[in-house]
C-alpha cells in the first residue's frame, strides 16, 4: 500500500491540515496505517504538492500558528482515481492494510470498486484454503537441539494452525456478508439501517 493514496483519499473527502491528516490517521486510521509521525506526513505532503497533486493555502489562526489546508487538485484526483481503478493484487499476508485502504477510499469513489476488490479477495482466500486446508503439517526432527520438546512444537504448531484457519474462515464470512451489504446497497440506493445486522 502506497501511503500517498490514503492522504489524497482524505483530501478528496474534505481539505484537511497535516495536523488533521495526523488525528484521523490516529483515531479512525489508525488500522489503515499506524505510527505515523507529523513529519512523514509533511515530507509526503511536500511530495504531493512538488508532483502537482496537492494545493495549500494558508488558514489563519486566532492566537495559534497559522495553518497550511491543503486539497486536492484536478491532477491529485485523477492520480487518485487512476489507483483507484488499477488492478488489485491480494497480498500472502491476510487482511494486509491495503485491501482496507482500497476497500474505504476506492470504495467511496465507485460503489463498484469495494464489490470487485471483494470478488478478488474472497477467490484468493478461496483459493488459499483450498491449497493449504488439508496440507500435510508434519513437523521433523531428526537432530534437535537438546531444549527442543518436538511434542510441545507439534502442538504449538496445530494451535497456530487453527487460529490461523479460524481467522481466515471468519474473513471470508467478512468478505461475503460485507458482498451482500454492498450489492444490497447498490440495488435500493441508500445505506442499510444497519451493517452488522
Amino acid at each position: 500500500m502506497t501511503f500517498e493514496y490514503v492522504l489524497l483519499g482524505l483530501l478528496a473527502m474534505e481539505p484537511r491540515s497535516g495536523y488533521d491528516l495526523r488525528r484521523w490517521l490516529e483515531q479512525e486510521g489508525r488500522f489503515l496505517r499506524s505510527g505515523v509521525h507529523q513529519s512523514q506526513i509533511y515530507r509526503l505532503l511536500a511530495r504531493l504538492t512538488e508532483r502537482g497533486w496537492v494545493r495549500w493555502e494558508t488558514d489563519p489562526r486566532d492566537g495559534r500558528p497559522d495553518a497550511k489546508v491543503h486539497h486536492l487538485t484536478p491532477a491529485g484526483r485523477e492520480a487518485l482515481l487512476a489507483w483507484a481503478h488499477s488492478p488489485y493484487q491480494p497480498p500472502s499476508r491476510l487482511q494486509d492494510p491495503d485491501f482496507a485502504v482500497r476497500f474505504l477510499f476506492a470504495g467511496m469513489l465507485d460503489p463498484d470498486l469495494p464489490i470487485a476488490l471483494i470478488d478478488v479477495e474472497l477467490a484468493h482466500r478461496r483459493a488459499q484454503v483450498a491449497r493449504s486446508r488439508g496440507r500435510d503439517r508434519a513437523m521433523g526432527f531428526a537432530e534437535p537441539v537438546p531444549e527442543v520438546d518436538p511434542g510441545r512444537a507439534r502442538l504449538l504448531s496445530e494451535l497456530l494452525h487453527l487460529r490461523g484457519a479460524g481467522e481466515i474462515d471468519a474473513w471470508i464470512d467478512w468478505l461475503e456478508h460485507t458482498r451482500r451489504l454492498l450489492l444490497d446497497h447498490r440495488t435500493a440506493g441508500a445505506a442499510p439501517a444497519d451493517p452488522a445486522g
